[in-house]
């Protein structure tokens, strides 16, 4: 077990290290060995404007940079550890590991030695080292990864999006198994499968594993109030165990099928599906084989959904990494039991000086820090640290993990179509990015902004009669919708009247600039170390010359100046292509239907309604599941049992038509006209 010594002072066998040097602006590169990256001959030219790059002036701050260093060496140890450097405000800049941490400290110190620009910026930056022992060159590596994703260092290469992956659970705490979508820790007993790449193909999975093998859904306080199947039963996408419908081994056998089939023997299973309905159709049962027909048709398309499945590859995780326009992209493809799970593309922050093999080799510990990794994974380039790596995942899992990029067979045909997934995600990505630009610059001059947008903020709130009241945020900026950055207010005022949107927008723009003029310790700190920016370029809210008159109010009583403000009011009747945007001290702008800046607008606004609409229906959700039906005007307790009598579940009864309601016995056609009302309002 591996523990940073600023959290455990009292660890003698990991004592932290620190140097000190004069106060200097901060920024810092990668990590780079000078002793075997060789320099660049162009360097010493350069060092004026490389040092200008870093904010320093002068050589100066390289000469404190290297004192800085050198203090710092002559307390290292000669054992593994990780080392930090910081800049005068304390941020950490950069995140290495090293087998021996005074020799790699000792090659930064060397004030002769050729190295390349971003190692001199990196001295140059340099007020302090901290340094972290570790037992072994494994434990630092561990390390290291854990906290470049806590810490998030400016230069180091960074895993910027790391949601979790869904997984798919059959429990094994109930005597009838339930199928479901997981994510986190898996700490409840049963069979875990995945990862898989997206909630969308767990949710076609599940949905397709349903009809192949029954298996129930519901949770286990809806599967004991039973007292007749529910609606998937009639639909044939369950087994009805609830009821005993089924008994408890035609249910076990269900379960152990599906459980075979995700285990990679789905060639067996459906061999066996296809005897039974052999089976029933010579003893002219025909609905029996029609079952088994339509549950051989659902397992056909699982695997037609899936792609390509490798013949001789069981468990591996496949990463091919691509490298153009300064930017990096690595395709991830996950097999499991011999089938294709999904593949998803990452685009790592990270220098554009930096190799493919740097980038990847660093993607890998960050990206498995929380996963477990698989027996086998497969990289289109060699990294130097494969063993390493494969050593530390193995100690990690448990079981051998081995690192290679494959030269032939199937492995390598893997690689290769990762590859091209990686060449053709990285094309789309950089193609959105120069349309992007463009849609900025052409907003910056439709709206006549002192510059192209950065960071453009869009609000909107929605509402019903006052009640469930929540505001949203959503952000766009050069590389598209920023979908980490979004935000969502749950309007809390009680002194608000309902329905009063200026008041709902001023408590929305309030909470949101207040935190931003004042931010927590731990978000400004993240801040600085985030490339994109925190304060937006330009607002813009939904509606017309009140709304934005009204927000002016709410930006001068906070003192802001700088933030440029936009509203869009909606056309007549309205249409699309007929909106009207409102800037203070300006006229009204009217532009044509088709152009592209119109367009873009309207990207954005129907973004920030859809996200809002989204988070009050979340919201209305749950007070509809804390309040069942009894909120309904007309619904008493015979409606209500009726109801869920003939639909079996709340959600059910939410999906139904007027024409479906209006079926229940004692529902008339008013009532089943309310209920339809009250699940699908129309928000304000």
């Amino acid at each position: 077990m591996v523990h940073d010594s600023t959290d455990n002072p009292d660890d003698r066998a990991r004592k932290p290290v620190r140097g000190a040097a004069p106060d200097v602006p901060a920024e810092t590169p990668p990590d780079l060995d000078p002793a075997t990256s060789g320099g660049d001959d162009e360097d010493d030219a350069r060092l004026p404007d490389i040092l200008e790059e870093s904010g320093a002036v002068g050589e100066e701050p390289l000469a404190t940079g290297h004192e800085a260093i050198e203090r710092a060496v002559r307390l290292a140890p000669t054992s593994p550890g990780v080392y930090r450097m910081l800049n005068a405000n304390a941020d950490v800049l950069y995140v290495g590991k090293a087998k021996n941490v005074k020799k790699r400290l000792s090659n930064y110190a060397r004030q002769n030695a050729p190295q390349p620009a971003r190692i001199l910026r990196m001295i140059a930056a340099t007020v302090t080292v901290e340094i972290v022992s570790t037992n072994t060159e494994t434990e630092a590596l561990l390390l290291e990864a854990n906290l470049i994703k806590q810490l998030r260092p400016r230069f180091n290469v960074q895993l910027r999006d790391d949601k979790s992956f869904p997984y798919i659970l059959i429990t094994g705490d109930h005597w009838a198994p339930q199928i479901l979508k997981h994510r986190g820790a898996q700490s409840r007993p049963g069979r875990y499968f995945g990862p898989f790449a997206s909630a969308g193909a767990v949710n076609r999975t599940i949905t397709a594993l349903q009809r192949a093998f029954l298996i129930r859904s519901c949770t286990d306080s809806f599967f004991e109030s039973r007292s007749r199947p529910c609606l998937l039963y009639q639909i044939r996408r369950c087994a009805g165990p609830c009821t005993r419908e089924i008994d408890f081994p035609g249910y076990t056998t269900l379960v152990r099928e599906a459980s075979d089939f995700l285990s990679g023997k789905s060639h067996a299973v459906k061999q066996e599906l296809a005897g039974e309905m052999e089976k029933a159709s010579g003893e002219l049962e025909f609905e029996r084989a029609a079952l088994y027909r339509d549950r051989l048709a659902a397992l056909s398309a699982i695997q037609s959904q899936q792609g390509i499945n490798p013949r001789t590859v069981e468990e591996a995780d496949v990463f091919a990494i691509h490298q153009e326009g300064g930017f990096s992209c690595v395709e991830v493809f996950f097999f499991r039991t011999g089938q294709n799970w999904g593949n998803r593309a990452y685009f790592p922050r990270a220098e554009k000086t930096y190799t493919p093999e740097e980038v990847l080799g660093s993607f890998l510990a960050q990206f498995y820090d929380d996963k477990p990794p698989p027996r086998n994974i497969l990289l289109s380039h060699e990294i130097e640290e494969s063993e390493l790596l494969a050593n530390a995942l193995s100690i990690k899992a448990g079981h051998k993990v081995e690192v290679t990029a494959p030269k032939r067979g199937e492995k390598k045909e893997l690689v290769a179509h990762a590859l091209t997934n990686a060449r053709e995600a990285l094309g789309r990505k950089l193609a959105d990015t120069a349309t992007q630009s463009r849609l900025l610059d052409a907003i910056a001059t439709t709206l006549s902004l002192p510059h192209s947008p950065k960071r453009i903020e869009v609000y909107d709130n929605s509402h019903i009669q006052g009640t469930n009241a929540v505001g949203a945020m959503i952000v766009a900026g050069p590389d598209g919708f920023v979908k980490n950055q979004y935000r969502k207010f749950n309007i809390k005022s009680e002194g608000i009247t309902p329905g009063d949107d200026f008041a709902m927008m001023r408590e929305v723009l309030e909470r949101r600039f207040k935190r931003l003029i004042n931010p927590p310790e731990e978000s400004a700190t993240k801040a600085k170390d985030d490339d994109f920016p925190q304060w937006p370029d330009l607002v813009i809210i939904d509606g017309g010359r009140g709304q934005l008159n009204a927000v002016r109010e709410i930006f001068a009583n906070l003192g802001l100046t700088q933030v440029s403000l936009m509203s869009v009011a909606k056309g007549p009747d309205r249409d699309a292509g007929r909106e009207t945007l409102f800037m203070p001290e300006r006229e009204a702008i009217k532009l044509e239907p088709r152009d592209p800046v119109l367009y873009f607008i309207q990207r954005l606004r129907d973004e920030a309604h859809r996200f809002v609409i989204g988070s009050h229906r979340k919201l209305r959700k749950k007070d509809i599941r804390e309040a069942g039906l009894q909120e309904i005007p007309g619904i008493g307790p015979s409606r209500k049992r009726a109801l869920l009598h003939h639909f079996g579940t709340l959600k059910e009864i939410e999906r139904a038509s007027i024409a479906d309601l209006g079926k229940v016995p004692g529902v008339s056609a008013e009532s089943a006209r309310r209920i339809f009302e009250y699940f699908h309002p129309q928000p304000g």
